[in-house]
């Protein structure tokens, strides 16, 4: 079992990664700023809602890129929702890959929309695997009697 100090250095190199990888920015950090006593499911609450629009967004884009005749604002539209949800959580780089996809929603590429949906669809699994891990390591500190630090 590892200790509270060792689980709290786990957290901070991990999530000091995440950023430095390019998966969160800043407004990740603001979210846990706004976690307190008061509210300390807030950042996992908030995710949780951020994880359930994506998947719905994302089944929503497969079944509009598959129509006979695309519908391009459509597709723009869920990209632009997508885009903006990811950038509320700091989801840095499913937010970037929005913006080439909705480039290509624009020129109406279907093959540009479907290879950035697929791209959208890897960077959304790979912060989401990143972002559970992140909440096991914190539930760990927690039931170890430790608190979260706050990253700077």
């Amino acid at each position: 079992m590892a200790s509270v100090p060792q689980l709290q250095r786990q957290f901070i190199e991990y999530t000091t990664s995440l950023h430095n990888e390019g998966y969160l920015d800043d407004q990740f950090t603001q979210l846990q700023k706004l976690q307190d006593e008061s509210n300390p499911d807030f950042v996992v609450e908030v995710v949780s809602l951020y994880f359930e629009d994506s998947e719905k967004l994302l089944n929503n884009l497969a079944t509009a890129l598959q129509q006979k005749s695309v519908d391009y604002k459509q597709v723009d539209s869920h990209v632009h929702q997508f885009k903006g949800s990811s950038s509320s959580i700091g989801a840095q780089r499913v937010a970037s890959v929005c913006v080439h996809f909705r480039n290509f929603c624009e020129e109406k590429n279907l093959e540009g929309c479907l290879r950035c949906l697929q791209q959208v669809k890897q960077e959304y699994i790979l912060v989401r695997n990143k972002l559970e891990a992140l909440f096991r390591l914190e539930q760990q500190i927690l039931q170890a009697g430790g608190s979260i630090p706050m990253m700077e």
